[in-house]
């Protein structure tokens, strides 16, 4: 799977893309992530991509024309490929589980990243559809694309290496929660003196039990 990020800012994803599960899943070429700058496809000395919004208000609003050469672009080097392209916006679809399901079976996914006030609508006609990652504003659409890649690249076969941990995982069931998650010290005692346990069956070695127990204990998780 590739994913193609256009934004305004691509030393942002650097940190984020080269750590942990992200940066193993591209080494182990699970996964391309391409990063381009809307700039490049440009023509004029300033290298333009946003103007006044028409019929006035405030900030500038990203060009149309600009957004559509940059994704011809990419789709001409994609072809017969199945891919999605997507704006990340605050007023799209709400992401989700099932959507992220829904993507890891996807090819090449296109990630437009908006900035400043928004994007010129005309865009909505060039896209498969428009996402959110909550009912929020963010300053850009860059955070959005990585909660994105990141939730979509766990989702693939192999990139977690235990078969298991996807599908226990908070979310793998419409409404379902993980249950919670205990280790070492067995016996936490905190400042005030008061002692958190381990639960006695999760350390009784009955396998039986335990499932029963977590079964049991769904939709009462810390897990991020």
């Amino acid at each position: 799977m590739t994913f193609h990020i256009i934004t305004i800012f691509p030393e942002i994803f650097s940190s984020y893309f080269n750590e942990s599960i992200l940066k193993r899943a591209q080494g182990e070429g699970f996964i391309d992530i391409k990063i381009y700058n809307l700039r490049d496809w440009t023509t004029d000395k300033h290298n333009t991509i946003d103007d006044t919004p028409y019929g006035g208000g405030a900030g500038m609003v990203m060009k149309v024309d600009i957004l559509y050469k940059a994704i011809e672009d990419i789709k001409s080097r994609i072809a017969n490929r199945k891919s999605r392209i997507v704006l990340l916006s605050a007023k799209g679809k709400t992401w989700s589980q099932p959507l992220a399901q829904e993507y890891s079976k996807i090819d090449d996914i296109i990630l437009i990243c908006g900035r400043y006030e928004g994007v010129d609508e005309r865009i909505t006609n060039f896209i498969d559809e428009e996402i959110s990652v909550g009912p929020y504003v963010l300053t850009g659409g860059e955070v959005p694309a990585m909660a994105l890649v990141d939730s979509i690249t766990r989702l693939i076969p192999g990139v977690l290496g235990n078969v298991e941990s996807p599908a226990d995982e908070s979310h793998s069931k419409n409404g379902i929660l993980e249950y919670g998650q205990y280790t070492r010290p067995e016996v936490f005692t905190d400042k005030n003196g008061q002692e958190h346990k381990v639960p006695d069956v999760l350390l009784s070695g009955n396998h039986a039990e335990i499932a029963k127990w977590r079964e049991e204990h769904k939709n009462n998780s810390t897990e991020l």
